[in-house]
């Protein structure tokens, strides 16, 4: 049975399983007090996921004012939304937060005046679309993409403006209305103010998300173009950072294979990219094994985009750094360094499980749930 404390006796679960199942024995009867104890131990862990997600679209739901007089704090949101994010990634369950009633309070919280429910309420959104058409929709319709493109663009917190962005980049991807509507919202000049920024988590996620949209939306490179992106990705491509640098390479490189315009492809300042590579070609050619193995792509995509530029090897080649021994060769072309950044293990595995029930089950929960609502403080 459960402890005297109220909570399960795990210990004693799992003697009273090994001295019952060590396949040692044939299998007896349970008695009444063994099932129950049993039961009691299991139940005292498992928590109805739909009725508690209706719990929390109740506090979504509930005025500031009212959560501030009950002892609410905004880290106690924080958490609240924390574990909203756990149930929300199964698809199921992100699906029936709008059946509820819980997505557009939950969108609501995305011009919360505390920037770090802005930015929770956003990776609950995201979490809620990655890898989902049917959300994706249903977001949309609410008109959540509004709120996470002034949250990327104009929030004061570069927190929040990075996680809008990841929001962003899971709501659009696979999305043509999405797309368009980006697109229409100004969002490649919020992306263009995003890589001229100084914080490289959001420079990150700029370039993997334009890189995206310039290999599936290839008319908008010509946009980009005008909007003075390749020159900010030339420049980002001497970043201290590895992963704004292999980021802003792989950008460039999508730009160079558009030959859509019959005068060569879309990348300005050919001397100045060339300048560029050169430099990162010195810096490689100066890394140790240990080095050259932790920047494989950049190494790749230093060569294949001097390839595609210049119609010849880069002297990485020449120098056997492109491919190492004990390496396979790179495919043409080189690795996707975009699709890995939208389609976390969890949300890719279960986008391929068999179409959502009508109903959905309870799940076990990682944590206890923490109590919002009770009594007000006394006066």
């Amino acid at each position: 049975m459960a402890k005297d404390g109220g909570g399960p006796d795990w210990n004693g679960l799992l003697k009273w399983s090994l001295a019952h199942g060590d396949g040692t024995a044939k299998p007896r009867a349970l008695s009444e007090e063994d099932k129950k104890w049993f039961m009691e131990a299991m139940q005292a862990n498992t928590m109805d996921v739909v009725k508690r997600m209706k719990e929390i679209t109740q506090v979504m739901k509930t005025p500031d004012d009212i959560l501030q007089s009950q002892g609410v704090t905004p880290e106690n949101i924080e958490d609240m939304l924390d574990e909203l994010q756990e149930h929300v990634e199964s698809i199921d369950m992100a699906n029936d937060l709008h059946s509820i009633g819980g997505l557009d309070p939950l969108l609501g919280y995305l011009k919360n005046s505390h920037a770090g429910i802005r930015a929770k309420a956003a990776e609950v959104v995201s979490t809620i679309v990655q890898n989902n058409p049917k959300s994706q929709q249903l977001v949309m319709e609410s008109n959540g993409l509004e709120p996470l493109l002034t949250n990327f663009s104009s929030d004061a917190s570069t927190n929040s403006r990075t996680k809008a962005l990841g929001a962003i980049s899971s709501l659009i991807r696979h999305n043509q209305p999405g797309v368009a509507a980006f697109r229409l919202g100004n969002g490649y000049s919020a992306l263009r103010d995003a890589l001229g920024s100084d914080d490289a988590r959001l420079q990150r996620k700029a370039l993997h998300l334009l890189q995206y949209l310039l290999h599936d939306n290839k008319a908008d490179r010509s946009v980009a173009t005008e909007l003075g992106l390749p020159k900010l990705m030339m420049h980002l491509a001497s970043s201290d950072d590895s992963g704004v640098r292999e980021a802003a390479l792989g950008g460039l490189l999508e730009l160079a294979r558009d030959n859509t315009s019959g005068a060569g492809n879309a990348l300005p300042d050919q001397d100045k990219l060339k300048d560029v590579l050169k430099s990162r070609i010195e810096g490689i050619s100066t890394m140790d094994a240990d080095d050259l193995s932790a920047h494989r792509e950049e190494r790749q995509l230093v060569d294949s985009l001097w390839k595609e530029c210049y119609n010849e090897p880069s002297s990485l080649r020449e120098k056997g750094l492109v491919v190492l021994p004990g390496e396979d060769a790179p495919q043409q072309p080189p690795p996707d360094v975009v699709g890995s950044m939208f389609e976390p293990p969890l949300r890719a595995w279960a986008a391929s499980r068999p179409p959502p029930k009508e109903d959905s089950e309870s799940e076990s929960a990682k944590k206890d749930p923490p109590l919002l609502l009770g009594p007000g403080p006394s006066s």
